[in-house]
């Protein structure tokens, strides 16, 4: 095993995690819980690929897969934040949602064959500088490094702008910023659709980047769930999300490389042969992820990480403790 080919795999692979967290962080920012990442990186993932098969241009495939993601996202809005229902159920049926219209959209999407991709490039200079140019800088995705000016901006636009702070203010005390003439509501609204479109930027990276073809529910294999978790570990902050992402994704692929050979570290390699053995391996960044989301399910650790404090909470103009 190359450990340079797994952190650049991971890099890769993770971008697509980095773009959904990202999105999940911003509108859970603004006070809006969104579990239906899962069913917008789906809907993103089969309108990009179907739209690169019709038309021959992955940039609109990309471009149209994003807008899919965002307006599922603003029927999450409409219904969380005009109609004050139960975010958790509302994401969750979400998820629903968008798994079945991408099934029904994808239907013959698995024959399409080979479709013109997104293109990948070498930054000279960068790609020669020792250990990290290989990795993060040799034959990338053009959207690996959109991901990496995304990071630096986002975090910027958080804690540095004025925007940021009202984006901060309505995801802490909602009341408080709608009388010191933040508009909350509207500002939701654009935080929770900027959030699908960023999910859906994610599924399109997967069917036009990262794993091209279209797979049925296996295109995505359950990120979106790992993305929302991976908001909690890195405490809403976008350059925690992003080392998350690369980590999580690289202990992918080398959990998969370690399943080729017959022989490992010069024994009997267990996982070759045995496939029990192959689905335990599989499975744990899974569990490690769910394990993260138990420890932090309490208020109290909630609170210790730093969870916006008006997170999940519909906020209604005129009420207290708010």
């Amino acid at each position: 095993m190359d450990p340079t080919i797994i952190l650049a795999a991971g890099v890769s692979s993770g971008t697509v995690l980095l773009f959904a967290a990202v999105g999940e962080i911003l509108a859970e920012r603004a006070g809006v819980l969104n579990l239906g990442v899962e069913g917008m990186m789906l809907i993103g993932a089969v309108a990009a690929f179907g739209t690169a098969v019709a038309t021959g241009n992955p940039w609109l495939g990309l471009v149209v897969g994003t807008l899919a993601g965002g307006l599922l996202a603003l029927l999450h809005a409409v219904i969380t934040i005009s109609f004050q229902a139960e975010q958790v159920v509302s994401g969750l049926a979400l998820t629903f949602l968008g798994t079945g219209l991408a099934r029904v959209a994808g239907e013959d999407l698995s024959k399409a064959g080979a479709i013109a991709l997104l293109p990948t490039a070498t930054i000279p200079g960068l790609s020669a500088i020792p250990v990290l140019g290989p990795i993060l800088f040799t034959g990338q995705s053009i959207l690996v490094y959109v991901g990496f000016a995304v990071v630096p901006v986002t975090w910027w636009w958080i804690a540095r702008t004025r925007p940021g702070l009202h984006l901060r203010a309505i995801g802490e005390s909602p009341t408080a910023a709608d009388t010191l003439g933040v508009a909350v509501y509207r500002l939701r609204y654009a935080y929770v659709v900027v959030g699908g479109l960023f999910a859906g930027l994610a599924g399109a990276t997967i069917t036009l980047a990262i794993s091209p073809g279209w797979f049925g529910d296996l295109t995505t294999s359950g990120q979106g769930w790992i993305a929302v978790a991976l908001v909690i570990f890195a405490q809403w902050s976008p350059i925690r999300a992003a080392l998350g992402a690369y980590a999580f994704a690289a202990i992918r692929r080398m959990l998969l490389d370690i399943q080729g050979p017959e022989q490992l570290f010069g024994v009997r390699n267990p996982f070759y042969y045995d496939h029990t053995l192959t689905f335990f391996l599989e499975m744990l960044p899974y569990l490690l992820i769910i394990a993260v989301l138990v420890a932090v399910s309490g208020e109290a650790m909630r609170k210790r990480i730093g969870a916006p404090a008006a997170l999940g909470v519909p906020y209604v103009r005129g009420e207290r403790g708010q």
